[in-house]
């Protein structure tokens, strides 16, 4: 259950990026400081089709788990304001860019190569990894996908030297001093 705040949620904060970003940890972080819901959009894919994502890709096909990914999204971007931790591909799809600017707002958490192989390494989860050279295919994803990340109204700069809760006040900072007023103070 989410715990009373100082602040109030306005709208849905979609945080966008790279794999290993810290989308999740960080997500958790924001949600539980602003007393809100943290959800992740690829566990939400999962439980509506009752199957991993790395299931979902082997069995029906990127094309198919990226139309999922949208119809989740806008339901998700349809109730009430949380803290959204989205898949690392989702705002590649100008739809899902549009949906999250008309009923929320992206947020990009900007982490350079290093720091993202340093985290996604040792990881098997990652369908797009599952490669020969794991490394080269991330800087070549990073490489593609930066300019669409880059179109997210917020951008908070990840750092190795920065904690999950560092990187947490960032954000709050970031949303409120948005001039969009996603987050607003209120008196306790």
């Amino acid at each position: 259950m989410p715990r009373k705040s100082a602040y109030k949620l306005n709208k849905t904060v979609a945080l966008v990026g790279m794999m290993g970003s810290g989308k999740s940890a960080v997500g958790q972080a924001v949600a539980r400081k602003l007393g809100v819901a943290f959800v992740d959009s690829d566990h939400a894919i999962e439980e509506a089709a009752n199957r991993s994502v790395a299931e979902i890709f082997e069995r029906d096909g990127e094309a198919f788990f990226r139309d999922k990914e949208t119809r989740v999204l806008a339901r998700l971007l349809d109730g009430p304001p949380v803290i959204l931790s989205t898949g690392g591909g989702a705002f590649l799809n100008p739809r899902n860019r549009d949906l999250i600017a008309a009923r929320g707002v992206a947020v990009w958490l900007k982490a350079d190569l290093p720091l993202l192989w340093q985290r996604v390494r040792h990881k098997d989860t990652r369908p797009l990894l599952r490669v020969p050279e794991p490394r080269k295919r991330l800087a070549e994803l990073l490489e593609a996908r930066t300019p669409h990340y880059a179109q997210a109204a917020i951008v908070v700069e990840a750092d190795a030297a920065y904690s999950i809760d560092d990187m947490a006040a960032r954000v709050i900072a970031a949303l409120e001093a948005h001039p969009a007023g996603i987050l607003e103070r209120v008196s306790r």
